[in-house]
């Protein structure tokens, strides 16, 4: 009977651990600030951490000088802080792309740059790498090339890295969180297999192009702007693309706007784009002190603020939103979290540590 009430006892226990791990949501921290600042932060508080960024070097994978380097090897020695934390290279990021549609149009050059992720990520003893090409197929940072062509050549990009890099490395790359993207610039089912996770950039949704204000980082779509994660992630799912691989976006940042009449508290108004301000920077810059009032759209889920004697609004994630998109995380099922960037956040009470916060409850 004893050993009976053991046995059990270890069964429960193998149970309530497996069930830990399966719960466990990845948090992805992207990092482009400074070794000092790095320092700062507790690395327990994410998942993954993707050095920003890496560019092309004919069809190389290289970095820009040994301060990167030694970021590199900072974040590589957070291990010891976490046992269990990813090291990732990013490559490309907004305008970091310009060669991409190029280098990868022919076998060669996507083996030669898969050969060279494999060299440095095994020279810092790094986890894989991100693809931050913004945009295979569509329209991205102006003037970069891009063509057809780019969507089926970024599936076979990414088979290259998988067959070179192995099972055990972890292969990513960041989506844009709009429809046009969803629709265009990916084969969803040709490339979920090789990857790890999927980071959808769920905010620039009202991007430095807009002559409208709106939610840039909505977690809903509503009436008048129906691009949100909410829109992005259902349409994703509805394509069969597996849920804990999708990572849904946060902003660690505002847009603001200028020139935006006194009308619904500035939402939804003409205006021009002005600032991008990380969240660390608000108090100085978007609070009651500099004339704002603060707001909070239900439908959308998301805060906003207006300044109606400079006539000028912001939008932004808080840690209102990013509970809600945290538990929006839990309640479907996706693998977790992704933010732009850690560098904007505070090393103490900040949003990193509300995301670890509503994922342990």
């Amino acid at each position: 009977m004893k050993k009976n009430f053991f046995f059990i006892g270890l069964l429960i226990l193998l149970f309530l651990s497996l069930s830990s791990i399966a719960q466990k949501k990845a948090v992805i921290a992207y990092y482009a600030g400074s070794i000092e600042k790095l320092d700062s932060f507790d690395a327990r508080n994410f998942t993954h951490i993707n050095y920003c960024f890496g560019h092309l070097q004919g069809d190389q994978l290289k970095l820009r000088g040994a301060k990167d380097t030694a970021i590199i090897q900072k974040m590589v020695s957070m291990k010891y802080q976490n046992k269990d934390l990813k090291v990732l290279l990013s490559l490309g990021g907004w305008g970091g792309c310009e060669p991409c549609s190029d280098v990868f149009s022919t076998a060669e050059g996507r083996i030669n740059f898969a050969k060279s992720v494999k060299s440095l990520t095994d020279y810092f003893g790094a986890d894989g790498i991100d693809l931050d090409w913004e945009y295979p197929a569509i329209a991205g940072f102006p003037n970069h090339k891009f063509t057809p062509e780019d969507k089926p050549n970024f599936t076979e990009l990414v088979k290259a890295l998988r067959k070179e890099l192995g099972k055990k490395m972890t292969i990513t790359f960041a989506a844009g969180g709009f429809q046009k993207f969803a629709n265009d610039a990916v084969d969803w089912s040709d490339i979920m297999p090789y990857v790890n996770y999927v980071n959808l950039m769920t905010y620039d949704l009202v991007s430095g192009y807009a002559t409208t204000t709106g939610h840039h980082s909505a977690l809903f779509s509503t009436i008048k702007q129906k691009e949100s994660a909410d829109n992005c992630i259902q349409y994703l799912l509805s394509l069969g693309v597996p849920a804990k691989k999708l990572i849904i976006g946060a902003a660690f940042y505002a847009r603001t706007w200028e020139g935006v009449i006194d009308q619904n508290n500035g939402l939804y108004q003409k205006g021009k784009f002005k600032h991008f301000i990380g969240y660390n920077e608000f108090q100085n810059r978007i609070s009651e002190n500099t004339g704002y009032k603060f707001y909070w759209d239900n439908e959308a889920q998301a805060p906003y603020a207006y300044n109606a004697t400079e006539k000028s609004y912001a939008t932004f994630d808080d840690k209102q939103s990013i509970k809600a998109k945290s538990n929006y995380v839990i309640t479907h099922k996706l693998g977790g979290i992704m933010f732009w960037q850690l560098g904007h956040d505070y090393s103490k009470n900040g949003l990193v540590e509300t995301i670890n916060m509503t994922f342990k409850k």
